[in-house]
């Protein structure tokens, strides 16, 4: 009997990290397929709206007085107008009807009220809460008709607003969330995907759970593999080391980031060819 113990714990000590690399490979497989069906969903919605992309719901703010928000947002407070969606579902759940394609598998758990605020739309109000009219942030970032800080350099990223493109426009689409110092973790990364030292975060009324970790400055960014869809609808890979850095802004013109020392959505991990 002892020695039957002895094989099988042998065999599973060989067969553990074949299988967590299986698993690996299986989210990544996953997550390419995703990311693939949310540009083809995008594409199809602006085939039945004049070639043009969904608004973006990441802003705070009505009318004249609004700012960017997190690329993340899946649902917002309220839409700057009336005649813009506070929703990415209410946009898009026509064209993708499972809410977990817009839902990054590699995240520690899936938001709880996924399927349901999807399917609510700008009517979702989530029930475990007193509030009205609650937010989602999701695993994702979202960067049709977004527009967002590049610092020092000479332009501002502007997202597509339509799959044609067209000039000082990028062809970005989505990218795995990959973030630092924002309002809900200053000081640290956090991520959809796992990375070195990161460890869950609790999910909230508002936020999916991520994963993060706080930020040590004497030592570089976490090496994290990323995923980015364009609207040609192909899927690249990435890693923070190559990535642009692009924060929020504060002013509808991409052209002012958020005050460092106060609540702000932080800064983003955007692909190389997220300019072009």
């Amino acid at each position: 009997m002892t020695v039957v113990i002895a094989i099988i714990a042998m065999l599973m000590s060989i067969l553990a990290p074949v299988m967590s690399k299986a698993r690996r490979k299986a989210r990544t497989m996953v997550a390419m397929s995703n990311k693939r069906q949310v540009a083809v969903s995008l594409n199809l919605f602006a085939m039945d709206n004049d070639d043009l992309y969904p608004q973006s719901v990441a802003t705070v703010g009505f009318g004249r007085f609004w700012n960017w928000s997190y690329p993340t947002q899946l649902i917002g407070k309220q839409g700057r107008s009336p005649e813009v969606s506070r929703s990415v579902g209410e946009y898009l759940n026509t064209y993708m009807t499972k809410a977990e394609t817009i839902y990054c598998p590699s995240a520690p758990s899936r938001y709880k009220h996924l399927q349901e605020s999807w399917q609510a739309g700008d009517d979702w109000d989530n029930p475990d809460t007193g509030f009205p009219f609650d937010t989602v942030r999701g695993t994702y970032c979202l960067y049709w008709n977004y527009i967002g800080y590049l610092g020092d350099r000479p332009a501002t990223f502007r997202g597509p607003r339509t799959p044609a493109g067209g000039a000082n426009k990028s062809k970005l689409l989505v990218t795995d969330y990959f973030g630092y110092d924002n309002s809900s973790f200053p000081g640290a990364y956090s991520s959809c995907e796992k990375f070195k030292g990161a460890a869950p975060t609790p999910e909230t009324w508002l936020l999916s759970s991520n994963w993060s970790a706080p930020a040590d400055p004497n030592l570089p960014v976490p090496e994290v593999k990323l995923q980015a869809a364009y609207v040609d609808e192909h899927v690249e890979t990435y890693t923070t080391s190559d990535a642009l850095l692009m924060e929020a802004s504060i002013s509808d013109d991409g052209t002012v980031p958020y005050p460092p020392d106060g609540p702000r959505p932080g800064i983003f991990y955007l692909p190389p060819a997220a300019q072009q």
